[in-house]
């Protein structure tokens, strides 16, 4: 392999790591520090939302968002992100990676800024201008999946490709992280500036105007990090495999690593003839595809799609969890801003012990474990944990048993971390030609999302109590949470099941899985677990 293969691509597969990895992970990862803090945040201000546009002072409780406008709110970014990882996804294979990274970095810049503008007569013009914004910011952000993946394991040295790409997905952790930690500080700041009475005390009163400004700057602040990272997004030179690979130019891709590495690079072009001359140039929609990565495209699909259905679920239990341990009492008990206050406190905590160390369990075991085994193990603890919630769930419901259920709780989503939430979104970067490689990435990442739509809104409708007096306002009755968790327990075990038509790649360089510097029948498009052992 080493032989037939471009001397600028061995370079890169047996680097060392070098100060420009950890220069290519901070740069990608700050987009998804701003994807994480921009799409989740928004859940932290639907409540205060609620408060100012749909107040009813007569009401015994305070105003919030009807059924439909919180879904849109909260799942037009969703909707945007699915198109734009299918759009920029594409686009990266057809201009490079480089030309499209920038566009969508300022797309997120504009939009986040827009959304915090977004101004209106009524409250209905100001949530559907909102919702614009954000379809347009989710857009940029799903452009953000396929391009800074693609970009990281095209730069990384095959020995810890995994880890450099984990890592950059691991700063979504941190920017859920920080989502909470502003709004903790700007609902601190706010609620000592302009104190108010709770809402059962005075109900007019209990949101001030002040408030207003909350969400807006939360949403704001999104801009940031985004606009801090633009500069070095624009210095980053074309990968190499995209340039020799796809643009054919062996030579500017020679010229460019070279720069980035240090060293001499030899050129080579008449052996990128030969390996142009020696592969298949077949595209996507194509039988040779089909039968050499049609199974692998289905498994990192399904799986990304699976695990997106359970991991974005987890609203349907956090009203229970914070209201049952007593993180966020009754809504009119307390004032507009110490609501945000206290939810944006208990999204922290959840942050920093359930999900963060998930994430970085991932980035410093995966090239040591492999992304099968972690993927394997991950949905079928997530299996076993939302049986385990499932089962006895009356038990966890009443007084005495909620610390196990939000032991349980945790758990679940801290091996989703470290589990298929990280591996669905490496592998996909790994294992398709580099032609299709940012293509094939945002697929499966848009089946993601369209699981994320489904387990966000989706069962937010199906868990509803199938008894109508328990019915949450504006809804109708649904299947119930205990049901809705059997069914996600069982999302689960055919994640675990679908684990199985997804190669290896641990060890392994990105020619080697694709097939692309070896035109030898069979190679990269055989399915193969740790062992060795052929499957396919």
């Amino acid at each position: 392999m080493a032989s037939r293969q471009l001397q600028v691509l061995s370079a890169l597969d047996g680097a060392k790591t070098q100060w420009y990895h950890f220069r290519a992970i901070v740069v990608a990862g700050m987009g998804f520090f701003t994807d994480a803090y921009d799409l989740f945040c928004i859940s932290l201000v639907t409540k205060l939302l609620g408060r100012i546009y749909y107040a009813d002072p007569s009401s015994p409780t305070p105003g919030s968002l009807p059924p439909n406008v919180a879904a849109a709110v909260n799942g037009v970014a969703l909707c945007g992100t699915l198109v734009g990882q299918l759009f920029f996804g594409w686009l990266g294979d057809r201009l490079g990676r480089k030309s499209v990274y920038g566009m969508t970095l300022m797309l997120m810049v504009v939009c986040s800024v827009a959304s915090g503008l977004s101004f209106g007569h009524s409250p209905a013009s100001v949530m559907a201008t909102l919702c614009f914004f954000r379809f347009w910011l989710g857009f940029g952000i799903g452009g953000d999946y396929p391009l800074s993946a693609t970009i990281m394991s095209e730069y990384a040295n095959k020995k810890t490709r995994g880890a450099f790409i984990a890592a950059v997905f691991a700063m979504q952790g941190f920017g859920i992280l920080a989502g909470g930690v502003v709004t903790l500080v700007l609902s601190t700041v706010f609620r000592n500036a302009f104190p108010a009475p709770a809402y059962q005390v005075d109900a007019a009163a209990s949101t001030v105007p002040q408030a207003d400004y909350v969400w807006r700057i939360i949403l704001m602040l999104g801009a940031l990090p985004a606009a801090l990272t633009y500069y070095w997004r624009t210095k980053m030179p074309e990968t190499a495999r995209y340039t020799a690979l796809v643009a054919k130019d062996a030579k500017q891709a020679s010229l460019d690593m070279s720069k980035v590495l240090q060293s001499e690079i030899e050129a080579e072009p008449e052996k990128l003839d030969e390996i142009m001359a020696r592969g298949e140039d077949y595209g996507l929609f194509t039988s040779r595809f089909a039968k050499r990565h049609g199974l692998h495209l289905l498994g990192t699909a399904t799986a990304w799609f699976l695990v997106d259905v359970a991991y974005y679920s987890q609203n349907l239990f956090q009203k229970d969890i914070f209201g049952s341990i007593g993180w966020i009492p009754k809504a009119r008990t307390m004032d507009a801003l110490e609501e945000v206050f206290r939810i944006s406190r208990a999204q922290t905590l959840i942050a920093l012990c359930g999900t963060v160390p998930g994430y970085w369990f991932t980035v410093f075991l995966i090239d040591v474990v492999g992304r099968f085994w972690i993927q394997l193990v991950g949905f079928a603890m997530m299996t076993v944990f939302m049986l385990g919630l499932a089962l006895p769930y009356h038990h966890w419901t009443t007084p005495g048993n909620h610390v196990g259920f939000v032991v349980m709780y945790g758990l679940t989503f801290f091996f989703a971390n470290f589990g298929p939430n990280a591996t669905t979104f490496i592998v996909p970067a790994e294992i398709f030609p580099a032609r299709l490689r940012s293509t094939c990435h945002g697929i499966s990442a848009a089946a993601g999302k369209a699981g994320a739509i489904i387990g966000a809104f989706g069962f937010l409708y199906a868990a509803q109590s199938q008894d109508p007096a328990h019915v949450d306002a504006g809804y109708k009755p649904g299947i119930g949470v205990q049901k809705a968790l059997y069914v996600l327990a069982a999302c689960n075990l055919l994640g675990f099941l679908v684990t199985f038509l997804v190669p290896e790649s641990k060890g392994k360089s990105l020619e080697e899985m694709s097939g692309e510097a070896d035109a030898e029948e069979g190679n990269g498009a055989n399915i193969v677990r740790p062992s060795g052992e052929q499957l396919v």
